[in-house]
């Protein structure tokens, strides 16, 4: 048996599209990011099991930019945006000390 797969545009969004996000989000803008569906973003958000931090206001999710930018391993302030991943005493040393 052959397994067949579907070739369309691709999914999420692009490293400079992410960069200029607003400081908070909805929940759609941060499903496109994650390449995820209407559907399966709200299912996640409702329960408790969205990839990054998702705040309800009111009947509102919303997403900040910085807890999506992380959770998908991207430093803003990195050019190649990539951060690397740190260990936990990495996190705490001062950048200055590195």
């Amino acid at each position: 048996m052959t397994a067949t797969t579907t070739e369309g545009p691709p999914r999420g969004m692009q490293l400079p599209e992410l960069l200029a996000l607003p400081v908070a989000i909805d929940l759609d803008t941060a499903n496109r990011a994650w390449g995820f569906g209407r559907t399966k973003g709200f299912d996640l958000a409702k329960k408790g099991n969205y990839p990054c931090r998702v705040i309800r206001v009111g009947n509102q999710y919303r997403v900040s930019r910085a807890d999506l930018l992380r959770a998908l391993g991207i430093d803003p302030n990195n050019d190649g945006a990539r951060s690397s991943h740190l260990t936990p005493s990495d996190e705490s040393t001062p950048h200055h000390q590195r």
